[in-house]
């Protein structure tokens, strides 16, 4: 794969199952737009059926089938500018015909939810203030009134300044006969982020997750579960959580969701799957852990749990794979030898959904962006939406399974690039910590082996997916410690005992975190080195304190003292790095600001350290995920030149 070969992929999303109706929603990038582009597919349950683009909007994304299979709503952006430039809520008949717009709001709308009913949907859609975001003619941004700020959690990477504008629990009716929806209508007044919508199954609440005491308490990282009522009034306490609450879903008399437990900290915890007695007269029911803390690792990016005979399927990180378990009914802290395994033993599933029987999966491996399978004994692929990807040659790659200096276990893997060697080798350090490189798809590696080099990625100590405990390591002692710095050169010396790999060629890269521990690196063992490039990079903890969307609780939860944050910052080490350093940044990073890259920019720079500094206009952290297709390229075919120069 090549960077010109973005375009080809084809990345599904959760699907929506009801009976034989599949439907999902595949996206690319678009050069050519600087854009991604995609509609909704409706895909056979039969091997050998040929899915057919049942859209075509220049971006229809989360589809949601109605309860009664009548409807599907999903999301659309139309176009570039004005509302039509924001995701609003259409619906589509699944028995065929025009879709019909039912939202036009000035900041687009999140994710729809059906009603137990099929007549209603209800979704979060952000409120700007009178006077902002564009809601007054002649009124740009630079014109607006200053922000009065008094909370710490004003404003998110990739979203901005989030205090005047928060998301807000909305519903409408379905369009009546003569095919007119009805206007929205807002159900809450909140002062912070409203989110996860989901109806009671008597259809006259919404659940919804939001800071505890809706803000009143204070700053916080604790999230619970309310309810309001669909004819309006205050939201009253479902789940009164042990730390986070997300996509709370009712079932009876019980409510499930996921979240974190804290434990005096707020980082490196395994999101479980909990349940609570559904009660909403405002005395919250008392949570039930259903599975284990260390062993049991839900994720939010595949969707919400599904509730099935039989108990509930969940995402979970095991070892670099997100595969989709069974809880089944009356688990209690489970462990995850207890819960079935249905799909993505060594891959990553992307979303699920389950109906009358039948769970399908969207699920990428290292050589395929993601296929949709009908999971069960014998699995069936019911796509091929990456072929044309997969012709370009994508590669597989070797597990390593080694030791650190002192004896923990190290898991990573290795891509190589054709032909025998000797390759060059870069060292790929992923960000987090507390995340890890998957066993799905990865485009960034395909390229680099395309290109000629031999690719090290693992999961040190302070990474998800291998018990809370592994991910623990770093909270407190900070990074760069002697557990995440020995697990990651203890992986490289294992990959270089490969055949057909150059030592004397060895560059390390990595973005946040892994941006960070370049640094680390190249300045404390910039011997094992040619050239280093860090990327969104965390350099100097005592401005991202305050700099960083996350900062004020982020930083004293990894780092206990200031002196750990002093010996976690590369900026430290600067006056150490001698060898060639490119620091890649991007103008709208929230998460690790500006600044971060500027400072170590002009550190290295005065002590005479070969320095590059590469800045992407209007990006933010997630630019190598998310960011404008023609950015990606460019970031690309930068990567590719800065090791052409410096590993040849």
């Amino acid at each position: 794969m090549r960077p010109e070969d973005l375009p080809f992929l084809r990345v599904p999303g959760i699907p929506a199952l009801h009976g034989d109706t599949l439907v999902v929603a595949v996206s690319s990038p678009d050069l050519r737009a600087d854009g991604y582009r995609g509609g909704l597919w409706q895909v056979p349950l039969t091997p050998g059926g040929t899915p057919r683009r049942i859209t075509g909007g220049r971006s229809d994304t989360q589809p949601r089938i109605s309860p009664d299979g009548a409807w599907v709503a999903f999301l659309r952006v139309a176009g570039d500018s004005g509302t039509a430039a924001r995701p609003q809520v259409y619906l589509l008949p699944t028995a065929g015909g025009e879709a019909i717009q039912l939202t036009d709001l000035p900041l687009g709308a999140g994710v729809p939810a059906w009603a137990p009913d099929s007549r209603s949907l209800a979704w979060t859609a952000r409120v700007p203030e009178p006077g902002r975001y564009g809601t007054t003619a002649g009124v740009g941004p630079e014109a607006e009134a200053p922000r009065r700020i008094t909370r710490f959690s004003y404003r998110f990477d990739g979203i901005g300044f989030i205090g005047d504008r928060p998301a807000q629990v909305h519903v409408a009716e379905l369009p009546g006969p003569d095919g007119v929806p009805s206007p929205p209508r807002r159900l809450t007044e909140l002062d912070v982020d409203a989110a996860d919508p989901a109806f009671t199954p008597d259809g006259r609440h919404v659940l919804f997750t939001a800071q505890r005491a809706l803000g009143a308490d204070g700053d916080t990282l604790h999230t619970d579960v309310y309810a309001v009522s669909v004819a309006g009034g205050e939201p009253v306490l479902v789940v009164r959580s042990e730390g986070t609450a997300e996509y709370p879903t009712a079932d009876g008399d019980t409510v499930y969701y996921c979240g974190e437990q804290f434990t005096g900290r707020a980082v490196a915890l395994n999101p479980g799957l909990w349940s609570a007695p559904l009660r909403l007269t405002g005395e919250p029911g008392t949570p039930l852990r259903l599975t284990d803390t260390e062993t049991v690792a839900v994720e939010r990016a595949p969707g919400p749990p599904v509730l099935i005979e039989g108990g509930v399927l969940v995402p979970v990180a095991h070892r670099g794979a997100v595969q989709v378990r069974l809880v089944p009914t009356g688990a209690k802290e489970a462990l995850l030898d207890e819960l079935p395994l249905l799909a993505g033993e060594d891959a990553a599933v992307l979303g699920f959904t389950a109906h009358s029987g039948r769970t399908v999966a969207a699920v990428s491996t290292v050589d395929d962006p993601g296929e949709l399978v009908l999971l069960g004994e014998n699995p069936v692929t019911l796509t091929e939406f990456n072929a044309e990807a997969r012709a370009t040659g994508l590669l597989g790659w070797q597990e390593i399974d080694t030791a650190a200096p002192d004896g923990y276990p190290v898991h990573g893997w290795v891509m190589l690039p054709k032909g025998p060697g000797p390759h060059p080798v870069l060292l790929n350090i992923h960000g987090g910590p507390f995340r890890f490189y998957s066993r799905g798809f990865f485009d960034e590696a395909q390229i680099y082996a395309e290109a000629g080099y031999a690719v090290v990625l693992g999961n040190p100590r302070g990474s998800a997916s291998y018990g809370q405990a592994h991910g623990a390591v770093l909270a407190g002692p900070g990074f760069g410690t002697v557990e995440d710095t020995g697990d990651l050169l203890a992986l490289l010396d294992a990959a270089l005992e490969l055949p057909g790999l150059d030592p004397a060629r060895v560059g390390v890269m990595g973005g946040s975190y892994g941006g960070l521990m370049t640094g680390i690196l190249a300045a404390k063992h910039g011997e094992r080195f040619v050239a280093a490039w860090s990327e969104r990079a965390l350099n100097a903890w005592d401005s991202f304190v305050g700099s960083s969307d996350i900062g004020w609780s982020f930083a004293t939860d990894y780092c206990a003292d200031e002196e750990t944050q002093r010996r976690s910052s590369p900026l430290t080490y600067a006056d150490q790095i001698t060898i060639p350093f490119l620091i890649a940044h991007s103008e709208q990073d929230w998460r690790c600001p500006l600044e971060q890259a500027q400072r170590m920019f002009v550190a290295l720079r005065r002590n005479g350290t070969p320095t590059e500094m590469l800045l992407f206009p209007g990006e933010g952290h997630e630019l190598t995920r998310g960011g404008r297709p023609k950015h990606r390229l460019q970031r690309f075919e930068a990567v590719l030149d800065w090791w052409s120069r410096h590993l040849g």
